[in-house]
């Protein structure tokens, strides 16, 4: 378990409140723990969600059929890549 030594601080309204405290008490839990586990859970979901590709199976069959066609040859890179390197061994 990591020591908790940060402070976060929210104002909410007393509806809000009221429904934290009594879903924290239906749980047997303080309303800190209720609530840092739910932010917590809710931040991971949303970053999870930020880093996932979707798509739906139309674009995804296209994605995989771009894949499936053969290299082409890009000039600048061919350029590029025929270059002595920049960098030292």
């Amino acid at each position: 378990m990591s020591v908790k030594d940060k402070r976060l601080e929210l104002r909410v309204s007393g509806e809000q409140k009221e429904l934290i405290e009594q879903a924290a008490a239906l749980e047997g839990r303080s309303v800190t723990d209720f609530s840092t586990q739910a932010l917590t859970e809710h931040a991971h979901e949303v970053i999870r969600r930020n880093h996932q590709l979707t798509m739906d199976a139309e674009a995804f069959d296209a994605f995989l059929a771009v894949l499936d066609e053969p290299a082409r040859p890009i000039p600048g890179l061919v350029d590029l890549l025929r270059r002595p390197s920049v960098f030292r061994d």
